[in-house]
């Protein structure tokens, strides 16, 4: 019995080192400042030495709030006449959830190949006729990691990516889930504050086989030829590329892209996170920057979130941040779930990664990077907009923190690796 008893205590404590392990070396020196991001050399770094290509010819239109942000992507479901590929985190039951299924349903029974991939934490609230009538109608619905022996090792490993790509030519991406918090417009504490992208030219191409490599991972099956990957003319002036990360390969990259872009700051920097919880390397960046004489403003949730842990872990933070000379927001009327970081004026990086160990370490993520000064104009100016419905945290407030309070952030700062 004793012997049973510890052999199931070292499998539990393996299957734990497992999945909150990202299993590859952290990045732990600091990057030092060599140059802009509006230098030849950090173009080379972003699609050299980290990522893909970066592609010129791309146009992004920026998606505010369920509103703009639904039927936006249900017009394009309903107009594919080939393919339809779509990655997503959240799924759940309710009105939206029904708009997609029956949207995706109907261009499979028209003859268009769809292929959907839901995380298995993420879509544990849809109901299952949800998915029942996908799959009658003949679209191929896949759940990513699920609770299976095989998959115990990787549990925690989730795919916390947003993609739909139609056709291969168009294609979106950014923070909302498919569920009913994220329809309306932010009007009142039920329905959140969120962004997604919607985007067409060459980088669409990278989009596309960012969504395939987990379909691959899940099914085994690769999908390729003219119908997924068509030729794609220029469809704007971006240039963009297509960023992502996953902890069986390449867990440090969003990470590191986060990182070298701070350090190229020399000007501003505009965070928006919904879960701002920085790890040592991020927050020496971020002072490092601060020392440079580059304004740093964050917005983040304020009492209206959906993970107080994480809350509490964020705020236990601050303090070196603060007094550093950053500017922390607090937003006021809803959850915020934003996903944004703007540098310079020029590089503005949207999609699924929120600025914490999780979307580092733990999570499969994608992000798109978009290097046009318009763009990053545009976001700035919704950034500011989403300030006015902010309340700003100073030193002196955290300082005055409750003792209560203090002893309940420093708590959730022990977590804040896996959180």
């Amino acid at each position: 019995m004793t012997i049973a008893l510890g052999v199931a205590l070292a499998l539990i404590a393996a299957l734990l080192y497992v999945n909150l392990s990202a299993g590859e070396r952290r990045v732990t020196h600091e990057i030092p400042h060599l140059y802009p991001v509006d230098h030849p050399q950090f173009y080379r770094a972003m699609g050299m030495l980290l990522g893909p290509d970066i592609v010129k010819g791309n146009r992004i239109h920026a998606l505010n709030n369920g509103d703009e942000i639904f039927p936006a992507m249900l017009e394009a479901i309903r107009g594919a006449e080939k393919t339809v590929l779509f990655e997503t985190f959240i799924y759940w039951s309710g009105e939206i959830g029904d708009q997609f299924a029956e949207a995706l349903a109907d261009r499979a029974r028209a003859g268009v190949k769809v292929h959907v991939l839901l995380d298995w934490v993420g879509s544990i609230k849809v109901d299952n006729r949800l998915v029942d009538t996908m799959r009658d109608a003949g679209v191929e619905v896949h759940r990513f990691h699920p609770l299976r022996w095989y998959n115990l090792g990787r549990i925690n490993n989730r795919t916390h990516r947003k993609l739909l790509i139609v056709d291969g030519r168009l294609g979106f991406t950014g923070g909302v889930g498919i569920a009913s918090p994220w329809t309306g417009h932010a009007q009142d504490e039920e329905h959140w504050r969120d962004s997604h992208y919607r985007v067409e030219g060459p980088v669409v191409a990278q989009m596309q086989s960012v969504m395939l490599s987990n379909w691959s991972k899940t099914t085994g099956r690769i999908l390729h030829g003219e119908d997924y990957f068509p030729t794609l003319a220029e469809a704007g002036t971006q240039q963009a590329q297509m960023f992502h990360s996953s902890p069986s390969g390449g867990s440090e990259s969003m990470q590191l892209m986060y990182l070298i872009a701070i350090t190229a700051a020399v000007k501003t920097i505009d965070i928006s996170s919904a879960y701002f919880v920085p790890d040592e390397m991020a927050r020496v960046a971020l002072i490092a920057a601060l020392r440079r004489g580059v304004r740093v403003r964050v917005i983040t949730p304020g009492r209206k979130i959906d993970q107080q842990t994480v809350r509490h872990a964020s705020r236990a933070l601050w303090g070196e941040l603060l007094e550093a000379g950053m500017e922390m927001y607090v937003y006021q009327p809803t959850m915020y779930h934003c996903k944004v970081v703007i540098v310079d004026g020029l590089l503005a990086s949207v999609g699924s990664t929120n600025f914490d160990p999780r979307s580092f370490h733990l999570n499969d993520e994608a992000n798109l990077n978009v290097y046009d000064r318009d763009f990053a104009a545009h976001l700035t100016r919704v950034f500011e907009q989403d300030l006015q419905r902010c309340k700003r945290a100073t030193l002196q407030d955290w300082q005055r923190r409750p003792a209560l309070e203090k002893a309940r952030e420093r708590m959730a700062a022990w977590l804040a690796p896996v959180l």
